[in-house]
Parts: structure tokens; sequence; C-alpha cells
């Protein structure tokens, strides 16, 4: 363990004991043990002493013995319904990858696109974007990863050896494959964990509902914005590579494409339940609107689909099914607790009145509400790339919805971009999973991630404050 987990080990509980154990109030009565329990967890999320799933567990602890609220209203959080959602949009993700579906289909978009140098950058960027949307950003930048390897390979044992026109292809594919897995899941309500911790929070706390369509509405956009602006910088301004002809990369697709074979029973089957899922999350509200007693919500049709992949046969004879039991092993159990964490969190919050605090201080001042949003999304976006991106909304999004009713702003005005903020980490290995594989390919130096990522970062700071200002008064 490195000297910065040891210390954030101790000072995690440390500070808790201090904060409790004041003779004055930092907040209130019932707010001070909220703050406590914060800032042990953000400690301990920041320097990842113990594993962040791990740390989400400590208001259902810490909660009920400091009387902030019962112990059955604090579980209460852990199994919203928002939560089985996510199970619902992993054990999808987990049969994808299980048939190799995603794989298939990454495949054949990069075959589409072409395979000149920059079409062929296009195509990954494409294919891992559209995956990004559906699994987890890690599954799909580690199916992109090798095929990409595949590929500049062909460029280091060419006649020339390797230039600089292929270094720059190398590094073009590398970084685009990190920078579309992080811009594809903010497309979807379960492509990344902060969308769904910011819906978790709006149904429980607000009643705020948004559905799936919905979040496309404005998901979808964005993330094409960002993956066409990322595309754009890395092979016309940073990264260009004009001299640069190959066909054989045309060879290893068609090759990794063989090697799949041609379409399963079982791949058939997963796309048409998969197909159906999303045909019912994008047209529920008019199916509710022609059938009302159906009442579907996200979280249900999420939910049969679960079962149908794990209930529906696919060699009834054999008892065989898409998906086992055992096969849950590989599911991200560790997230789903993480949602339940930040959720409890952010009832805590709630109920000991720090986000009334923060909404009569807010209310009670004089700052700009287009100066407030944007300091808030260049913080949230920044901050991002040194902590997990689903602790700081889980933390962030409850103080951000206080300062959003000072202000009276609609409050999903300004937690949809600070959230969206969260997912915009291209500066640095660390900042997310997507990242830091890529940067373990040792094609990429740290200062080139960190300059690209920089243009990024602010392109998206300038894209986020725009949506705060008029897009998302348009369509909520």
């Amino acid at each position: 363990m490195d000297l910065s987990k040891k210390m954030g080990l101790l000072l995690g509980p440390i500070a808790f004991l201090i904060i409790i154990n004041l003779p004055f109030h930092l907040i209130s009565e019932t707010g001070d043990p909220v703050v406590a329990v914060a800032v042990w967890m953000i400690l301990w999320w920041i320097t990842e002493a113990v594993s962040i799933s791990v740390t989400a567990l400590l208001p259902l602890i810490l909660f009920p013995l400091l009387n902030v609220m019962s112990i059955d209203d604090v579980g209460a959080n852990y199994g919203s319904p928002i939560i089985f959602l996510f199970f619902g949009g992993f054990v999808l993700a987990l049969a994808l990858e299980k048939v190799n579906l995603h794989k298939r289909i990454a495949l054949n978009i990069i075959k589409i696109t072409g395979t000149t140098p920059n079409k062929v950058v296009l195509g990954f960027m494409i294919a891992t974007a559209s995956m990004s949307m559906w699994i987890s950003n890690t599954a799909s930048t580690v199916v992109m990863l090798p095929i990409a390897i595949s590929v500049i390979r062909l460029l280091i044992h060419d006649e020339d050896g390797f230039t600089k026109d292929d270094k720059n292809f190398a590094l073009s594919v590398m970084l685009g494959i990190a920078f579309s897995a992080n811009a594809g899941g903010i497309a979807t309500v379960i492509g990344t964990p902060p969308n769904s911790v910011l819906i978790g929070l709006l149904e429980n706390e607000y009643n705020i509902e948004i559905s799936f369509l919905k979040w496309m509405v404005i998901g979808v956009p964005f993330s094409l914005v960002m993956v066409t602006i990322s595309y754009l910088v890395l092979v016309k301004w940073m990264f260009p590579n004009k001299q640069l002809k190959f066909t054989a990369s045309k060879q290893v697709i068609q090759s990794e494409l063989e090697k799949l074979g041609p379409t399963s029973s079982k791949e058939k089957m997963v796309l048409v339940i998969f197909g159906i899922t999303v045909f019912l999350w994008i047209f529920r509200t008019m199916i509710n609107g022609i059938f009302p007693a159906l009442g579907l919500s996200d979280t249900i049709i999420s939910m049969i689909a679960a079962v149908a992949l794990f209930a529906v046969p696919h060699n009834i004879r054999k008892g065989d099914f898409i998906l086992h039991w055992n096969d849950t092993e590989k599911l991200a159990w560790g997230i789903l607790v993480l949602f339940g964490g930040g959720l409890a969190l952010a009832n805590g919050m709630s109920a000991s009145g720090i986000v009334d605090m923060v909404t009569t201080a807010i209310a009670n001042s004089d700052i700009s509400i287009l100066l407030t949003a944007s300091l808030l999304i260049v913080l949230i976006l920044f901050m991002t790339e040194l902590m997990s991106n689903v602790a700081l909304i889980a933390v962030l999004a409850p103080v951000v919805a206080g300062i959003a009713i000072g202000l009276n702003v609609p409050i999903v005005y300004l937690l949809i971009p600070v959230t969206m903020a969260s997912s915009c980490a291209f500066m640095l290995p660390m900042a997310t999973p997507p990242n830091a594989i890529v940067f373990a390919s040792g094609y990429i130096k740290v200062s080139q991630m960190a300059k690209v990522g920089l243009i990024l970062n602010l392109i998206s700071v300038v894209i986020l404050i725009f949506m705060f200002q008029w897009i998302l008064p348009l369509v909520f």
C-alpha cells in the first residue's frame, strides 16, 4: 500500500471523529454527523484507501448509529429502482460480451467506415462510442485495444519502419478509443454510472423523472459532438498523418471477423432481446399512452430484459440458456453498491438540512446564475481528473441541487451539465479506466494525453455552458 492510501486510511476516521466531537456546530446538530460521514467518504474515495464500493457502505453503518436516519431508510437507497435499472443494463452488457456480439458489431462498423488512415481512426471511435452507450466504457476499450494494436503493428513492421506519420496515427487511434469511450457513455442513462446516480437523486429526492428517451435527446447529440470534435482535434490538428497510406488494415479487420465465424443462434437471440429492450426504452411513453394499465418504467423494462436472458432457453432439451447465474461473477456488483452509497449520502444531506442551508445561502447572495453554472462545470470537470466521477457526483449533486434551488433555476438545468462534465475527463491516465488502458499500451506519453485532453476539457466546458444556457430550457 502506497503512502497516500495509508494516509487516507487513517485520515478518514480521524477527520470523522474530530468533526463529531467539535465543541461547536459546523452546520447544525443534525447536519454535522452527515458532514463527518461525507468527509470520511471523500478522503477514502480520493485516496482509494479501500475499494470505493466499500466506502459506499459507510452510510449504512454510520447514519443509524448517529441517528441521522433509520437502518430501513438508509437501506432503501441500496435497493432503489434506479439500481435495478442499472443491474438490468449490466446483465444486457454481460450477454453482449458473452456471445461476442459487441465485437462483431464494432468490427463491422470499422469495416463500413473505410480503411484509409483517418477513416480507420473514425471507425474505431464510432465503434467504441456506440458500444459505450450500452456496455461499460472499460469493456468497450478492452475490446477495441487489441484490434487497434494489430493495425499499428502492421505499420511498425512495414518497409519504412515506424515513421512520424505512423506514430501520429497510433496516437490518434489510441487516444480516439479512450476519448470516444468516455464520450459515448454520456449518451444513455445506463452508459456511465454518474448518469444513473443523477437519475436516482432526481427520482428519490425531487420526484423528477427523466425517461431513457429524454436523456438520449440531450445525451446522444452531446456525445456525437464530442466524438466529432475529438476526431478533428486528433487527426487534423494535433497528430496529422498526411503522407500515410496503407490498406493492410482491411485484412486485419476481415481476419478478426473471420475468427468470430458466422453469426450464431445465441448472438441472434441476444440481438433480438437487446433490440426489443432499446425499442421499449425509447417508445415507453408512447406505449404507456396507448396502454395506460401497463405502467411500464425504464427499470421494469431493464429487469424484463435481464430475466429473459436467464429464462428464455437457447436449447430447452439441454437446459441451455443465454446466461447462467454463475456468469454474474463478472457483473460490476461494486458499482451497484456505490450507487446505493451515493443515494444514501444525498438522502442524508437532504434529511439533515444541509441542502436547505446551501439553498438559503445562495438565495440570499447576489451571484450571477451563468457564472455560478460555469464555475461548477469547470470545478467538477477538472476534479474528475483526480477522483472517481461517480463518487464525485454522489457527493456534489445534492449540493448542486441546493444551489439551483437557491438561484431559482430548475435543478435539471444545472445538474445535467454538471453530471455530464464528470464524464469529460480527457487529460490524465488515472482519470478514467479507458485513459488508463490505452496509456498502458505504451504508445502514449502522459504529456501527449494531457495536451490533447486539456483542449478537449476546455471545449467540453464551452459546450456544457452553452447547453445550460440555451439547450436545456428547450428540452425541459
